[in-house]
């Protein structure tokens, strides 16, 4: 089966690095116009120039996700330069995971309401393409969090938010689905830190993944790929873990 995404336009707000990259560069690679945004402009541009090798259109701004004018902003830039928007994926964390005012604020305004404003800027342009809408949530959404309470009890609300999008945007033809990463290890990353900052928590997640490996920002991307392209037509409302049988435990 091979995964077409052909002159369609996609969004991956939280596009530089790690999932987000690899998101973008595997729907340019399909054949997709790619636009990506994120708060660090060396890697946005870096992310930038690789997709434009893929010899699609490719728009890329900086943008403070946890801004809502400017996302705002962001997706009318993105939909003028692409010429419409098929997909929109919202990536990016906050990565809020300390229990206390500034952690629940980081996870409420980045990880869940970023892609509530991301999905009302762009259902206009949605709704003209029968288009789709996907979340990277979190197995941490899915499970206790007991280690960082904000971070999983805000990627649980996306899970319920993309059912409940799912069921509202159902009559629009839009379908809206979820992915849930389990521990996704790439240089310069969260767990590629944690080795040297944290070897016991590193060796003890390890260990709990059945797989005996950590995952890769390609292997949430092929599953992104899949939902974004006509091979999910009647997929929607679902959340799809992908974590080499961490859950497992």
């Amino acid at each position: 089966m091979q995964l077409d995404l052909k002159n369609r336009n996609a969004i991956i707000a939280g596009g530089s690095r790690g999932i987000g990259r690899s998101i973008a560069l595997a729907f340019a690679r399909a054949g997709a116009n790619v636009s990506i945004c994120a708060r660090g402009e060396a890697a946005l541009r870096a992310t930038e120039a690789e997709l434009r090798h893929c010899g699609h259109v490719v728009h890329a701004a900086p943008c403070d996700l946890a801004d809502g004018g400017a996302l705002k902003q962001y997706v009318a830039a993105a939909a003028q330069a692409l010429g419409g928007i098929d997909v929109l994926v919202n990536n990016a964390s906050g990565f809020g995971l300390s229990d206390d005012e500034a952690g629940w604020a980081a996870s409420i305004n980045i990880d869940l309401l970023a892609p509530v404003r991301a999905t009302h800027a762009a259902l206009p342009f949605l709704e003209k393409s029968h288009g789709s809408i996907i979340h990277i949530s979190s197995i941490s959404g899915l499970i206790p969090s007991a280690r960082t309470p904000p971070y999983g009890a805000v990627k649980a609300a996306l899970v319920q938010l993309t059912t409940s999008q799912a069921v509202r945007l159902a009559d629009k033809h839009i379908r809206v689905n979820c992915i849930a990463p389990g521990s996704i290890e790439f240089p310069g990353g969260t767990w590629d830190r944690r080795k040297t900052t944290d070897p016991a928590l590193y060796n003890a997640t390890l260990a709990s993944i059945r797989f005996g490996r950590l995952g890769t920002p390609e292997e949430i991307a092929n599953v992104a790929l899949f939902l974004a392209s006509g091979a999910a037509s009647w997929v929607t409302g679902q959340t799809i873990a992908v974590d080499g049988g961490q859950m497992l435990g």
